[in-house]
């Protein structure tokens, strides 16, 4: 007795070949349009879709599958004699086999296309198709992509199609329609925070271990939305890993936030270790190797320029993980890949987040993404800062958002020299920043706080150790006393009204 398959794709790689195995194992081809017309041409024996439905294609081929010809021969359960009697009544043929890939709406969500022709791009029939056969799993295998191919004919070369495969196929079906729906609710709702979470993310690749090596990963990005992390291209080294890929995007948020300015900056362990501003490449590297040159090893290096040959030297001076940039000089690749391990990426978009999201148990936390910076700073001490000084609070401002709270910045203006992180106090945090800098460094010094002085402790030791300016959010119950403390020490000390916790 005669199986038969509805094809129907927008994909047509290697289909061919698989319609002449199914036919070869006497199933009838069901197709429609363009996928009937490239297996006719290929010496096939398809029906065309409207030959079962009786029915035409219309309104520009929306409708074409959604008929009960169809999808009563999808869903009609072999076991139940009911469904049986009112299959043969309608007289409907049963299929046995669908294969099915939807419009490329992933690939146009994201592109400059107008509302209106994005819709188009919008699939009915296909998911419909695919739902229908994956809930009657049992009777009918779904198919949603070419790698499904091989698998299918060498189960069918040895027997049947095993009910494993056929129940995880039908998964794959729900897994890629939730995706493409939440993709297409996401382009119309347009909310921040919808009734329902929309997450569509497509497996880029298994990752070797996550975090830790007992730990598993995949990294996956996103069908909708640009970002840097989501096409760069990887010039040389090794694969990447979990804990590279979030120090890369750490790395090259901190970069985005210089637009006008060449920046370098380094991450080791999800921390900013380096951060500088410069005249050339090779000067702006070398001034953030310079704020911590132990730290930096086997750290990430990411710069908002195209790397030279002397820069690329430079680099390979010390064991890197992964050097990021615009662009490289076709001599600085050829040193960088001397490097066999050295991860070399080109990154070619900006930061575009605009929400970060974190998992807690049974839950998310979803918040909109840290990109401001506060327009009302104030001084709101006696002496006022140099317009040097202020510049320089603001370069040191634009770091210390990026390490974990508690969290200080001491700068030049130019170099982060001393950054304190992670601390369960903002003493500490400031004692191990300003420590740090003084290792190197023998100037005028400026001190950032991601968050408000809780005591004047932090002020006082500040003048003790000859920081020259301040800049925090202020918001404590206790600024007066900051602030009577700046002033006794004519230290000048900006409120910006703005946190940057980064927990």
């Amino acid at each position: 007795m005669k199986k038969r398959v509805l094809i129907s794709v927008s994909d047509k790689s290697n289909l061919i070949e698989f319609a002449q195995f199914l036919e070869s194992k006497n199933y009838e081809i069901i197709s429609t349009g363009g996928t009937f017309k490239h297996l006719k041409e290929a010496g096939l024996k398809p029906i065309q879709i409207d030959e079962i439905t009786e029915f035409p294609e219309m309104l520009d081929g929306r409708v074409k599958t959604l008929h009960p010809k169809i999808h009563g021969g999808l869903l009609a359960l072999r076991e139940n004699s009911e469904h049986m009697k009112t299959i043969e009544n309608h007289e409907i043929g049963l299929i046995d086999m669908v294969i099915v890939n939807l419009y490329p709406f992933f690939e146009n969500a994201g592109s400059e296309k107008s509302l209106a022709e994005k819709i188009e791009f919008i699939d009915i029939g296909g998911p419909s198709m695919l739902r229908s056969g994956a809930k009657n799993f049992k009777d009918v295998v779904v198919l949603t992509g070419v790698k499904d191919y091989d698998l299918i004919q060498k189960e069918m070369e040895n027997g049947e199609v095993s009910f494993e495969t056929k129940k995880k196929l039908a998964g794959k079906v729900f897994n890629l329609t939730s995706a493409y729906d939440a993709a297409i609710s996401k382009m119309l709702l347009e909310e921040e925070f919808p009734q329902y979470l929309e997450a569509s993310y497509k497996k880029v690749s298994d990752l070797r271990y996550g975090e830790n090596p007992h730990q598993k990963a995949a990294y996956y990005v996103s069908t909708v939305e640009n970002g840097a992390m989501k096409d760069f291209e990887i010039l040389g080294g090794k694969e990447l890993s979990f804990n590279n890929l979030r120090d890369l995007d750490l790395c090259w948020k901190v970069v985005n936030e210089f637009k006008n300015e060449m920046v370098c900056c380094a991450v080791k362990h999800s921390t900013p270790c380096g951060v500088a501003v410069g005249n050339s490449e090779l000067e702006t590297y070398k001034k953030a190797f310079e704020c911590d040159p132990m730290s930096i090893f086997g750290g990430i290096v990411g710069m908002n320029f195209k790397v030279n040959a002397k820069t690329a030297e430079e680099l390979n001076k010390t064991f890197l993980e992964i050097v990021a940039a615009t662009d490289f000089d076709d001599d600085a690749l050829e040193i960088l890949k001397k490097k066999k391990n050295l991860r070399i990426i080109k990154i070619k978009n900006t930061v575009s987040d605009a929400q970060t999201w974190v998992k807690i148990d049974g839950g998310m936390l979803v918040q909109s993404a840290d990109n401001q910076f506060s327009e009302d700073i104030k001084c709101v001490t006696e002496t006022q800062p140099t317009e040097t000084q202020k510049s320089a609070l603001l370069f040191s401002q634009r770091i210390v958002k990026y390490v974990k709270s508690n969290a200080i910045v001491v700068s030049n203006g130019t170099q982060a020299l001393g950054i304190g992180g992670g601390q369960v106090n903002r003493i500490w945090a400031t004692e191990q920043a300003i420590s740090r800098a003084k290792e190197k460094f023998s100037g005028d010094l400026v001190l950032a706080s991601d968050a408000f002085f809780p005591f004047r402790d932090v002020v006082d030791f500040c003048a003790k150790e000859g920081i020259t300016a301040i800049i925090q959010p202020g918001g404590s119950m206790k600024d007066s006393e900051s602030i009577e403390a700046a002033d006794e020490h004519k230290i000048p000390m900006l409120f910006t009204g703005m946190r940057h916790f980064f927990h």
